[in-house]
């Protein structure tokens, strides 16, 4: 799942450790999501997205995820 975290999360100047911090969780953790490794949460979507002023549908792009789901399922 593609989300925008590393972008907000560069626009707000913040690092992924003090983004890690902020949540709760580990560096790591922060890392794998935004190399598309891991997938988080609902609660952790939820967390990040109110550190950033956004919607979890936004912070996930879950509008372009279905879109791109929907294409990959024609073939």
């Amino acid at each position: 799942m593609k989300t925008r975290i590393r972008e907000l999360r560069q626009k707000a100047g913040m690092t992924q450790q003090l983004l890690a911090q902020l949540t709760h969780v580990t560096v790591r953790t922060i890392i794998s999501i935004e190399k598309e490794q891991f997938s988080p949460s609902l609660m952790l979507a939820y967390r990040i997205a109110e550190i950033f002023h956004v919607s979890v549908e936004e912070l996930c792009c879950l509008k372009e995820n279905r879109i791109r789901e929907d294409e990959e399922s024609e073939y």
